[in-house]
């Protein structure tokens, strides 16, 4: 009979084995699956090509200090060092979780000199004092028949997986802050000149009109509105020594390193990064798996949905097998017969009623449905970033290709009117005005190259490239 009862018991907990709660899958329904966002980011007219994004797309400046700043960076950000060390703990985390459960054991080890109560053995006179020790050593086996220690080892794991998404996200985010700030200090620095020249021809200009007004063909109003149109000029130079200072201050803060220590030239730069290429945007299908916080949410996903099987568990009981041996008594007979105990067995616990339980579970699917509600707004979001990315960027770039042409007319007509001017066959104020509408122009032309400089920055941060980069280090650093 209890062979029997042993085999149908063994036949119960092994029908038993399977994992309990929903088992993970990105959703049909879910947002990243629709095709419509899927295809062509590049389209006819766009100046973008469907070629894939690089994993170091600021080596396509093909800027040696623009690389170098790059990598000083990834080597030495603080906020890439906070994400090493999220990532640390998630993976201690993981550790923790696969270690839940399984064969554990311990050994105990104890003295004391102790003094009975009679009364407690049913004897009327005094228990002797003695010197009493115990020592013994248990093991025991954790099974896990439900599968509650295998989903807890899954969000774990999911989680990991989220914070290295969190870190890749911070990665590519540090990169376009330092492309951004180095363009910020190159274009102070160019607009700057541009301004100066502006001012050289102002200055130019209103000496020959304080000569043609001591020769006596001009008078002081015209000398003192072109003084006007100097002074003006000359009060938009300490913004962009403003801008510099900033730009530099980030790299600064960015690198975790003095200014003075940036790599040699970075203050000086005076002309834009440029990309002498189309930029390559890929498809749609591979900007979802490149952006890390596309993955991050999706791991958070996958997370919850595995809490749905922890949760789940508190309704089965805790089925472990045990065993222990020692010896317990007086010191002076430790070892004899006597003193000797073993014992080994199965132990189930089981919490009864489960109080809260099912109410923990319809949580955890409540939590699940917000993360793939996120999930989904994540998705959606990143095209969006994308799509407006392109459009901005197309936009920017037209408009400075048509601010490029005026310039060019801006010149001309300067230039003519000039020399009408100095000839007698115009007035002051039109030389005036052509050499103010130039300036104004070449100022406009110059704050457009900046646009496009950082619009291309934004829409390559929106594509998420750069996480693949320097990931090896910051990974390595990450591990305990």
């Amino acid at each position: 009979m209890s062979r029997a009862w042993l085999i149908a018991g063994l036949g119960v907990m092994l029908s038993a084995c399977q994992m309990i709660g929903p088992d993970y899958q990105v959703p049909t329904d879910a947002a990243v699956q629709r095709k419509d966002i899927q295809g062509e980011l590049a389209v006819a007219g766009k100046p973008v090509i469907s070629a894939p994004v690089p994993a170091d797309w600021w080596r396509l400046y093909k800027d040696p200090r623009l690389d170098q700043l790059v990598q000083q960076a990834m080597a030495s950000n603080t906020d890439l060092r906070v994400a090493a060390a999220n990532l640390s703990r998630a993976r201690a985390q993981v550790d923790e979780a696969e270690a839940a459960g399984g064969w554990s054991g311990g050994v105990k080890m104890g003295a004391q000199r102790l003094q009975e109560s009679g009364q407690a053995f049913l004897l009327p006179e005094k228990v002797p004092v003695a010197n009493i020790a115990d020592i013994g050593i248990s093991a025991s086996y954790q099974f896990d028949l439900w599968g509650t220690l295998q989903r807890g080892i899954e969000a774990a794991k999911a989680n990991a997986d989220a914070t290295q998404a969190a870190a890749d996200t911070a990665r590519i985010t540090l990169v376009a802050d330092v492309v951004r700030a180095y363009t910020q200090v190159c274009a102070a620095n160019e607009e700057r000149e541009i301004a100066e020249h502006s001012l050289d021809l102002q200055s130019q200009s209103t000496t020959l009109i304080q000569r043609l007004r001591d020769a006596g063909r001009g008078d002081e109003t015209q000398v003192t509105r072109s003084q006007t149109q100097f002074k003006s000029l000359r009060a938009d130079l300490p913004r962009y020594e403003a801008a510099r200072q900033a730009g530099l201050f980030r790299l600064s803060m960015l690198l975790a390193k003095p200014v003075e220590q940036l790599p040699a030239g970075t203050a000086s730069c005076a002309e834009l990064p440029k990309i002498a290429q189309l930029v390559p945007v890929g498809d749609g299908a591979a900007l979802l798996k490149r952006r890390p916080d596309i993955r991050q949410a999706e791991r958070r996903l996958a997370a919850a949905t595995a809490g749905i099987g922890i949760a789940t568990g508190e309704l089965y009981p805790d089925i472990s097998i045990g065993a222990t041996i020692g010896t317990v008594g007086i010191i002076d007979d430790l070892g004899d017969p006597s003193t000797n105990r073993w014992g080994f067995g199965p132990s189930l616990s089981w919490k009864v009623p489960t109080n809260g339980a099912r109410a923990r579970i319809r949580e955890a699917e409540a939590n699940t449905q917000g993360a793939l509600a996120h999930f989904d707004g994540v998705v959606l979001n990143a095209i969006r970033e994308t799509q407006t990315g392109l459009a901005q960027y197309s936009a920017l770039l037209q408009r400075r290709d048509a601010l490029a042409e005026a310039e060019q007319s801006a010149k001309l007509a300067a230039e003519q009117t000039h020399r009408f001017f100095q000839a007698g066959r115009e007035s002051f104020l039109a030389d005036l005005q052509a050499t103010r509408t130039y300036t104004d122009v070449t100022a406009q032309l110059a704050a457009a190259n900046t646009q496009v400089a950082m619009s291309q920055i934004d829409l390559f941060l929106a594509l998420g490239g750069g996480w693949e980069s320097g990931r090896t280090n910051t990974s390595s650093a990450s591990k305990p």
